[in-house]
C-alpha cells in the first residue's frame, strides 16, 4: 500500500515472481467512472472508492476462503479503506512502501499511467493516514532491494511462505 509512484505494482511483481503468489493489481478494478475522473486530474472521494473497494474485499474473501495467498497491489490510503478490505494484520497484513515526497514526485515524473494523473499525489499525500501496524519499508533503494526487505520482514514474522497456489 502507499501513494502513485512508490511501487506498488513493479515491487508485487517482484514479490509475486520471488514467492510464486498471484499478484493483482488494485487499479484494473477502478469502474470506469473512477478512471474518467483520474484522468482528468480530479482526486477521488470515499463514496467513489467505496465499490471498487468493496470489489477488492471480495478477491481477498475468496482468496482466503480458498486458503490461497495473493499479492493485492492497493493504495489503501486510509484506516477506514484497510479496515473495508479486511486488514487484520494476520491473515490480511499491509506492506506500506515509504518513500518522501522528492522521491515519489520523481518517480511520478518518469513513468506513465494508462490513466493515472501526475497532479493526483498531492491530494493522495493529503489523504494519506499512514499505518501504525504491519511492515514499513522504505522505498529509497531499488525496487529488488524493497522486495527483499519485505520478504524478510514476512520470514521474520512467519506471516508468509512462499506458495504454488495461483
Amino acid at each position: 500500500m502507499g501513494p502513485m509512484g512508490c511501487g506498488k505494482t513493479t515491487v508485487g511483481k517482484i514479490l509475486s515472481q520471488r514467492m510464486r503468489i498471484k499478484f493483482i493489481d488494485s487499479d484494473d478494478y477502478h469502474p470506469p467512472e473512477n478512471i474518467e475522473k483520474m484522468a482528468r486530474g480530479i482526486a477521488l472521494n470515499d463514496r467513489d472508492r467505496y465499490p471498487w473497494l468493496t470489489r477488492l474485499k471480495a478477491i481477498i474473501d475468496t482468496a482466503l476462503d480458498e486458503e490461497k495467498s495473493i499479492i493485492l497491489a492497493c493504495s489503501a490510503l486510509k484506516k477506514s479503506y484497510r479496515k473495508t478490505l479486511g486488514v487484520d494484520q494476520k491473515r490480511v497484513i499491509t506492506v506500506y512502501l515509504k518513500g518522501d515526497m522528492a522521491l515519489l514526485e520523481e518517480r511520478v515524473a518518469a513513468r506513465s499511467h494508462q490513466y493515472m494523473n501526475n497532479s493526483l499525489l498531492a491530494s493522495q499525500l493529503a489523504t494519506l493516514e499512514e499505518p501504525t501496524d504491519g511492515i514499513t519499508v522504505s522505498i529509497a533503494g531499488t525496487p529488488e532491494a524493497t522486495a527483499e526487505a519485505i520478504v524478510s520482514h514476512l520470514n521474520g514474522v512467519g506471516a508468509c511462505t512462499p506458495s504454488t497456489h495461483e
